[in-house]
Order: C-alpha cells, then structure tokens, then sequence
C-alpha cells in the first residue's frame, strides 16, 4: 500500500482516492478548531496562498481525540473559513491513533514515527510528503509552518 492508495472523505462526505496529488507536495496535518494551537491555521493558509499554484497541496484532517474538536466536520470547516480564512481543503473528523485511528494516519505514523513513539501526542502534527508520496518529514505540534517553509520550497523546486 502506497499514500495514493488511501480513500479520504471532505468535511461534505465526498469520498476521494489522494492519487489525485500524485506529483504535488503535501502537508497533512491534523486540526482542531479548539485548540491553543488553532492560530496556526493562518500560517497554514499563508502557505497555501504562496505555493498553491507551484504544486503545495495542504491536507487538513479534524481530530476530537484530545477532545479539542467542534460537533461536526461542517462546523470545524466553517470555523477554519471564518476564523482563518482557511481555503484549503478540510476533512471529516478521524481518529489518529489507536484501533480506529483512520489508514492514511496510520500509514504517515508507520512511516515518520515521531519522538520515542509512533502515536500522535496532539494536534497540529504535521507530515510533508514528495511528489512521489513518500513522507519526507514529521514536524511536532508547536513547529510553526513558517518554520520549515524553506523544505517545502526545496521540494517544490524538485
């Protein structure tokens, strides 16, 4: 099994294969609208602006494991629009972890395990991944965006 293997589902229930960013970069990223880390849907979108159109493609997957996510995907997504400005696409609410911890978060674990554990610790862990799907790199909940912009410059320019 491969990243483009794996079906996702938009915060609408539109169901979708992610081939369709095969030769993108991607940063999947797990949300939560209740977050103290929430503000960083502003840098994320501040990327997405910039790079959109040379190949990023960010990911957002809401997540109420830490108990940090509004009722419905439509009411996160629209708190992300209305809050952040966020345009990029949101997802149905999954789990990251555990039994239930949905495939495409169980593969980016398997494959960038973070500090001593694969599991995730909190919200806003973020994987970037090539135009060929492979996970390049994990960034903790605290690294901001801004923080390894110059990495995803790098890939875009692959």
């Amino acid at each position: 099994m491969n990243l483009y293997d794996i079906n996702v589902k938009l915060e609408n229930g539109t169901n979708y294969q992610l081939e369709q960013y095969e030769g993108k970069v991607l940063l999947i990223v797990n949300t939560a609208t209740k977050c103290g880390l929430a503000p960083q849907f502003a840098e994320l979108e501040n990327l997405y602006q910039k790079y959109k159109d040379v190949g990023l493609v960010i990911l957002g997957f809401p997540s109420d494991q830490f108990k940090q996510e509004l009722d419905s995907a439509e009411e996160a997504s629209e708190a992300c629009r209305m809050t952040y400005g966020v345009s990029f696409p949101m997802h149905e609410i999954i789990k990251v972890n555990g039994k239930e911890a949905h495939p495409l978060f169980n593969y980016l674990t398997t494959e960038a395990k973070g500090f001593l554990s694969k599991s995730i610790k909190w919200n806003f862990t973020k994987f970037l991944i090539d135009q060929n799907g492979n996970v390049v790199e994990r960034f903790g909940p605290t690294d901001k965006p801004s923080d390894f912009e110059e990495k995803i410059k790098q890939l875009l320019s692959n």
